[in-house]
């Protein structure tokens, strides 16, 4: 691989050094290599604090041993510097060339197989409305870190479990009974998830007006609550759900399908897919079997009728599993889930859950458990946490339908962008529809890159308009890097695959190695990004290298260069920063044009 190029030179150089002057082996594994910090020359840092012990010496005197045995010793290291412990080297120009030659065409971002499976789970929306701004969040980093995995060479499996029962699920289906008149998607014009979205607003305006009305009769406010009329009757068809009521459950199927239909187009329109759906309704029975067989082991215990597991040696607490009436919580059915999936798919390595931060100490207790029932899986299983993300209006409120729908979201960018670019009276060789399909394109890409370039742990704060400058650090400036340089080889009648590997011998200009520095960290990026399981990773990195191409592009001539090693040079890297932007932005989900 590409990011262990420069390793395999300095490593073995740095372990002679070593051995020569201090009387030491030097485990090549624990050398870490930094990005020198820009305010020092160099381009590679070594840290030597840790080599301290065994070489004897000071920090300053044993770097610059090291140094000088590397610059005598390596053609590509010109000449170090020695800041306090760290050893700053400056490589070569003859590396740089050697290195954009050796990539020419080739995909710097196509890891070998490795052959491990891994699933990843994301979406898990209620059937009760529709998809909304957090949603979005969810399934963005779902897919791209599906995609990130699958670039760095494993197989991915990309799945959604839909929340398709309860009282929730009922309080839009009694809601559309008595208010809904036979309305349907067709009658309605609306999108099916929107329409039983409707009903379960609906439903939270009733049950107020019910326990206000309640409490004006003298009922306390508690006891009001639990006791408003449409509440009772909405627990009602949930028992009557259970014990699968023929009415019951046809109104359950047909609303549900409603939902489903507008569930796909939004997720048609925003690009991804899954290669499996899990329905809460067949999976909330599971679970209940392993509890119990853990309770005949000892590893969990009864205590008042019910099934508990006692979680204090973890420094969390005791949590019931079975309630005494024998019905299940939550967290039963998680573990049979977890117990299904990898019986289902024995070749799973790895099984990523995405869900909010909300569910972490729920995260923590799962993974226990399933460790305590003996599953030596259970070690490999991973709670992607994110945060909320907040709007200048303030917090979404799905019951007093106050979120922020996400397909009014897309909407909106798609208009955004569709007025920003229209703007720049730049479209006039467009038709109709390749202008539509650019605006859509634009306004996924500001939408996307804008939650996935935030570390997935922060809380955020969307702002739709900055998202879509074409300046800053948005999706739409890389796009438009992008088709910049599919513009430039245009003018310059090349084919990426026809482009010579020959760099010549012309000292890189700052800019220039500054844009080739960025590709060469690539690799590593990704890495990062897949080990971590970080999307903000591939982004920022992706900004970071259009940005300096941006640099290169309009302080360098790339076509009016007359030195005909200097121009193929300079188209080469345009070439190789292009196919790497391509790549960067398709494992964030995202969509690049050719014209802009």
């Amino acid at each position: 691989m590409f990011q262990d190029r420069l390793h395999a030179h300095l490593v073995p150089a740095l372990q002679a050094a070593f051995k020569l002057h201090f009387g030491h082996d030097l485990d090549g594994s624990k050398v870490v290599f930094q990005q020198t910090r820009p305010e020092f020359e160099g381009d590679v840092t070594i840290n030597v604090f840790p080599f301290l012990k065994a070489s004897g010496q000071g920090p300053e005197r044993t770097a610059q041993l090291l140094g000088d045995h590397l610059v005598a010793k390596l053609d590509i290291i010109e000449r170090h510097n020695v800041v306090k412990g760290f050893l700053n080297l400056v490589i070569s120009d003859a590396y740089w060339l050697g290195f954009l030659a050796e990539v020419g065409t080739k995909d710097l971002l196509a890891f070998p197989s490795t052959g491990m499976e891994m699933m990843v789970e994301y979406a898990s929306p209620n059937t009760n409305k529709p998809l909304h701004l957090g949603h979005l969040r969810n399934i963005f980093l779902g897919w791209s870190v599906s995609r990130i995995l699958e670039a760095a060479g494993h197989k991915v499996i990309k799945v959604q479990v839909i929340n398709d029962r309860g009282i929730h699920i009922c309080k839009s289906m009694l809601a559309w009974l008595r208010f809904g008149n036979g309305e349907t998607p067709t009658t309605s014009g609306l999108k099916g998830d929107k329409l039983v979205g409707k009903y379960y607003v609906e439903f939270d305006k009733a049950y107020k007006k019910e326990v206000e009305s309640l409490v004006a009769s003298g009922r306390a406010k508690e006891e009001a609550e639990k006791q408003a009329p449409i509440l009772l009757e909405a627990q009602e068809m949930l028992r009557k759900w259970e014990t699968n009521d023929p009415d019951v459950r046809a109104l359950w199927e047909r609303m549900n399908g409603w939902v489903y239909d507008g569930f796909n187009a939004t997720y048609a329109r925003i690009g991804v897919s899954f290669d499996k759906d899990y329905h809460e309704s067949g999976t909330y029975v599971l679970g209940k079997a392993d509890v119990l067989a853990g309770l005949k082991k000892g590893v969990f215990y009864e205590k008042d009728g019910a099934v508990w597991v006692d979680n204090t040696k973890e420094g969390l607490d005791e949590k019931v599993l079975l309630r005494r009436d024998g019905t299940s919580v939550y967290m039963t059915q998680d573990i049979g889930t977890a117990i299904q999936r990898f019986e289902e798919f024995p070749g799973l390595r790895k099984l990523i859950y995405t869900v909010g931060n909300e569910q972490d100490y729920h995260f923590k207790v799962l993974f226990i458990i399933l460790k305590k029932l003996g599953f030596a899986w259970a070690d490999e299983l991973f709670h992607l946490s994110y945060g909320m993300v907040d709007l200048p209006t303030g917090k979404m409120k799905s019951r007093e339908g106050t979120v922020v729908d996400a397909d009014d979201l897309v909407q909106e960018v798609v208009d955004t962008a569709r007025a920003v670019t229209s703007e720049l009276g730049k479209l006039d060789a467009f038709t109709d529809d390749e202008r539509t399909a650019l605006f859509e394109m634009i306004g996924l890409a500001a939408l996307k890159y804008y939650l996935l370039k935030v570390d997935p742990k922060k809380r955020m704060l969307y702002d739709p308009a900055a998202s879509i400058d074409l300046q800053g650090h948005t999706g739409p400036f890389i796009q438009y890097t992008y088709a910049r340089i599919q513009s430039l080889l245009r003018k310059a009648g090349m084919d990426a695959d026809a482009l010579g590997t020959t760099m010549g011998i012309h000292a890189l200009l700052p800019e220039e190695r500054a844009v080739i520095k960025h590709l060469h960290q690539f690799p590593a990026v990704l890495n990062e990004a897949a080990t971590r399981l970080d999307p903000s990773t591939v982004a920022n990195h992706t900004y970071e290298l259009v940005k300096a191409y941006n640099g290169f592009y309009q302080s360098v001539p790339v076509l009016k260069e007359e030195d005909a090693e200097k121009r193929s040079r300079r188209l080469a890297l345009s070439t190789v920063v292009a196919a790497t932007t391509k790549k960067a932005m398709w494992c964030l989900g995202i969509d690049v044009p050719e014209r802009m």
